[in-house]
């Protein structure tokens, strides 16, 4: 069975990291910081946007900013596909 995160990877998924800065209702002078992490396509970010979407309809902070880092972990130059069957003797 393979990880479905390595098959993100090979699909050209990075990982992505969002520092979320938010305001709570009820302590709206305190800025706090949620930690975001998953597989995502840069520069799109379709995973992160899909989020920040429900966070903006479902959960009552309100967005300060967000900060991004992105990675691919596996390049194109690390993964290549070989065809064939080779014995060790």
């Amino acid at each position: 069975m393979i990880d479905r995160d390595f098959t993100a990877q090979l699909e050209g998924y990075g990982l992505t990291t969002a520092e979320i800065h938010y305001y709570r209702p009820d302590a709206p002078s305190l800025l706090q910081l949620f930690v975001w992490q998953e597989y995502d396509l840069a520069p799109d970010f379709p995973v992160l946007f899909d989020f920040l979407d429900h966070w903006r309809r479902e959960i009552e902070a309100a967005l300060h900013s967000v900060r991004i880092a992105h990675e691919r972990q596996i390049g194109p130059t690390e993964w290549r596909a070989v065809d064939g069957i080779f014995p060790l003797r």
